[in-house]
């Protein structure tokens, strides 16, 4: 009875690592579409760490970037170093490219694959502060020369002393740069050499010719092409060979949260503009309007969105000052009106001012000319018609107490010779007059004593139709 026991438990076990062992491997997968900033990193971040929680088989990046900011790239690749799943970055679908950050990631990635068709490469960091890709001050040195123990030619020495500050810190974070893109190369035994050149160069290479030059591992036509690829495939995983199992696999996408969707949109150049001048004109509207509360509480949460949204993109500081000033101008003209003349200086210096604070050159990061002339546009009409609205209170004169009545036009209530009733706006007042007024007689208003208005027939001389003017 117990040697029974004893088998039925072995048999049991044995199905069930059966079991485990015949159990579909799991691939997670992610996109990273358009251009690379922070909300982007934090989902690629955690789609790294979910597959890691679940024992992924793998997961796949599916690529097709321009490139972006280096600080979120670097956090990225960071991960994928130090992940304990495989991650398989997929250049795709045909026409797709992993420019820019997008080829740092690549190449630090366990398996970099690509799409017919697609492209790679122009790797060369640029400024922040919109000066253009950072390049040496000179000619690019030839790739035979990089490392050598050749000693630099004594002018040159001479030259470097003497550079500016500035081409020395270009200098600095291109040859950073450089030294990182190689490591992550020679990590998985790819070509450093063509790497520096997308540095250096801003060199690309099409998925043919990377796979014939040593770049990528692997060109596929397709997802279920990448997996039957991947299957087998000896991998360095945290500087151990781990060979992958993808047979079979059943994919899972994963897609963003709803907080980084809305981290994504905000962090549009167009967005953070177009919050900026909501919140600007929701102060101008409380200024004009105290008390009006709505307008105010919500400027201030637009410009509050709009500071986090210039927090994480990449602004050029004098377009940032324009903007600044601008705004400055504009919320002067809700407490010293000026026609409009200081709401128009506000606006040509927020429409430079955004024109310049995204051209930096950051790939995905710039602004569209027709949204920045069509935003001028409304913008414009919105301070002329504000303007017209001012022009308009200035000419109509007092809206209330004495001064409101006077000039006023009324119809007699009935006829009488020193005192009487007159209809004015709707009410009964009682009137004097020094001459005699007939009922249904047009009268106007000369003066307010007490609650007795005193009042004169409408003549030719006064026509009506100049009541408005005192």
């Amino acid at each position: 009875m117990v040697m029974k026991k004893l088998l039925l438990s072995i048999l049991l076990s044995a199905l069930s690592v059966a079991h485990v062992v015949q159990a579909e491997p799991l691939i997670l997968e992610v996109d990273l579409e358009g251009a690379l900033g922070v909300a982007t990193a934090e989902y690629i971040i955690g789609g790294i760490e979910q597959a890691e929680a679940r024992q992924a088989a793998a997961l796949i990046i599916r690529m097709d970037t321009p490139g972006g900011l280096d600080a979120p790239m670097r956090d990225i690749i960071q991960s994928i170093l130090a992940s304990d799943v495989p991650v398989v970055t997929y250049v795709f679908p045909g026409g797709a490219r992993a420019d820019s950050a997008g080829t740092y990631i690549l190449l630090a990635s366990h398996v970099a694959a690509m799409a017919p068709t697609t492209h790679l490469g122009a790797a060369t960091p640029v400024s922040m502060m919109g000066g253009g890709d950072f390049s040496p001050g000179g000619p690019a040195e030839p790739l035979e020369n990089i490392g050598g123990e050749e000693e630099e030619p004594d002018n040159a020495k001479a030259d470097n002393e003497t550079a500016p500050e500035s081409t020395a810190m270009e200098r600095k974070v291109l040859n950073d740069a450089i030294s990182y893109i190689r490591g992550l190369a020679e990590a998985h035994g790819r070509n450093a050499e063509w790497a520096e050149e997308a540095v250096r160069n801003a060199a690309t290479l099409t998925a043919t010719d990377a796979l014939a030059n040593n770049v990528i591992d692997i060109i596929v036509e397709d997802r279920d092409a990448l997996i039957m690829a991947l299957d087998g495939r000896e991998v360095s995983l945290n500087n151990q060979a781990f060979v992958m199992v993808t047979e079979g696999a059943m994919i899972e996408k994963i897609e963003p949260n709803w907080r980084q969707k809305i981290l994504n949109t905000i962090a549009s150049p167009e967005i953070a503009i177009l919050l900026l001048m909501i919140g600007l004109y929701g102060l101008l509207f409380e200024g004009y309007n105290p008390g009006a509360i709505l307008p105010g509480v919500a400027g201030v949460i637009c410009l509050l969105i709009a500071a986090y949204a210039l927090q994480v993109l990449p602004v050029n500081y004098a377009g940032l000052a324009l903007i600044l000033v601008g705004m400055i101008l504009i919320v002067a003209e809700a407490f010293v009106p000026s026609f409009g003349a200081l709401g128009l200086g506000g606006l040509i210096a927020i429409t430079f001012g955004s024109i310049m604070m995204f051209d930096t050159g950051v790939p995905g990061f710039g602004i569209s000319i027709t949204f920045v002339i069509a935003m001028a546009l409304l913008a414009g009409g919105f301070l002329y018609w504000l303007a017209s609205f001012l022009v308009k209170l200035r000419r109509r004169g007092p809206v209330s107490g004495r001064e409101s009545i006077t000039g006023r036009i009324g119809t007699a209530l009935e006829s009488f010779d020193s005192e009487g009733h007159i209809w004015l706006d709707g009410e009964s007042w009682a009137a004097g007059s020094r001459v005699s007024i007939e009922k249904n007689q047009q009268v106007r208003v000369i003066s307010v004593d007490g609650l007795v208005l005193q009042i004169e027939p409408l003549t030719e001389s006064h026509p009506a139709g100049s009541e408005l003017t005192t």
